[in-house]
């Protein structure tokens, strides 16, 4: 039978096939192209199977598909993922907005704060101790109020992170039975999607996970119902995850999907040099709109808690470093840069020489 193996990127889709006789084959093609197919992955391996849209895939013809993917990934860099209400701790609704207040770029005079990922928040009046103990219950009748009000306004994903719950989940679980009872479609409880010590990390988790997971499982969906034969069944679907290891397409989740693509691309380095008995590598994956870079040296590299476009995710993925790679060109930086300006602390424009002939716009007028 066909095996296939997809890299759907953000430009462009790759296709490795192998026949039933062994043969090896290649496929590229563009990742959008409304106007020819509806999908990239689909579209490739028919062509390779020499069927035509419309032709049915016969049965016991494919014997796997394996994909990695930057849906995910797009989806939270171009901020397209499903509308998410948090619910949360009284008094902590802002909890993720303050984060950890890192500051990665220190000296910065204009901060601009990246946007929520949650369109709503819904404090409950529940608190539980570090030992379990139940400090305030939690009021049932309040929280079926709020999200029966939440999902009256059009939202069918929640997340939910409380205090404690990584240790202590009942409240989350009740919180979660309440929200699926009212029809939501999309639950995320912290406790459930990332089981880890810290409020922020394992709250950013969640809603990363309600945010992404109805946009994944659309996508799953739609390749997999495209995938049918004739026999009503569906060829072996699988997706790589962020860790680098593969997952059913029915447990592919948001929460495992952000690095799906590029940690494809590091264990296809490493199985690629280790047939030449090369353990000590350093890996450069340019695509058409991001670039990644790893090393290795005997081992997969893995972190826990990675940041993507401001938002963190506590869950295991490949260790790797991600730039555009292509920056968009800002000819008047260069020109403020060659005439040597900057700004001082109250944002006025002041040169940064002679500084000992002048004082700043700014200190002279607020003498």
């Amino acid at each position: 039978m066909w095996q296939f193996w997809v890299d759907r990127g953000g430009t462009f889709t790759d296709i490795v096939a192998r026949s039933p006789d062994g043969d090896v084959k290649t496929h590229k093609l563009l990742s959008e192209n409304p106007e020819a197919y509806k999908d990239a992955a689909v579209h490739g391996i028919r062509s390779l199977l020499d069927l035509g849209v419309d032709d049915p895939i016969p049965a016991g013809l494919i014997g796997a598909v394996k994909m990695g993917t930057t849906v995910a990934t797009n989806a939270l860099l171009e901020r397209k993922g499903e509308p998410v209400v948090l619910v949360t701790n009284s008094g902590l609704g802002d909890i993720l907005r303050i984060g950890y207040q890192n500051r990665p770029r220190l000296f910065d005079l204009n901060i601009v704060l990246p946007e929520l990922l949650y369109t709503d928040v819904i404090e409950v009046s529940e608190r539980l101790s570090a030992e379990g103990d139940v400090v305030r219950p939690l009021d049932e009748d309040e929280v079926r109020a709020d999200l029966q009000r939440a999902f009256d306004d059009g939202t069918r994903a929640v997340a939910v992170a409380l205090m404690h719950s990584y240790r202590f989940p009942d409240h989350e679980q009740q919180i979660g039975k309440i929200a699926k009872d009212i029809g939501f479609t999309q639950v995320s409880v912290s406790h459930a999607v990332s089981p880890l010590i810290k409020l922020v990390g394992r709250g950013d988790t969640a809603v990363v996970d309600a945010y992404l997971s109805p946009i994944l499982r659309r996508y799953v969906n739609q390749v997999r119902d495209a995938l049918g034969t004739v026999d009503g069944k569906t060829a072996p679907l699988m997706f790589m995850q962020s860790n680098g290891g593969l997952t059913d397409a029915s447990l592919f989740q948001g929460k495992d999907a952000i690095l799906s693509g590029p940690a494809g691309g590091v264990v296809g380095m490493v199985q690629t040099a280790a047939a030449h008995d090369i353990n000590k590598l350093i890996g450069f994956d340019m695509g058409g709109t991001s670039t990644d870079v790893c090393h290795y040296a005997g081992a997969y590299e893995r972190s826990f808690a990675r940041a993507t476009n401001h938002w963190m995710s506590t869950r295991p993925a490949q260790n790797l470093q991600r730039w555009r790679s292509r920056l968009p060109w800002k000819p008047e930086r260069r020109r403020a840069r060659s005439r040597n300006w900057r700004q001082d602390s109250c944002g006025l424009p002041s040169r940064t020489w002679p500084m000992r002939s002048r004082r700043s716009a700014c200190s002279a007028a607020t003498m």
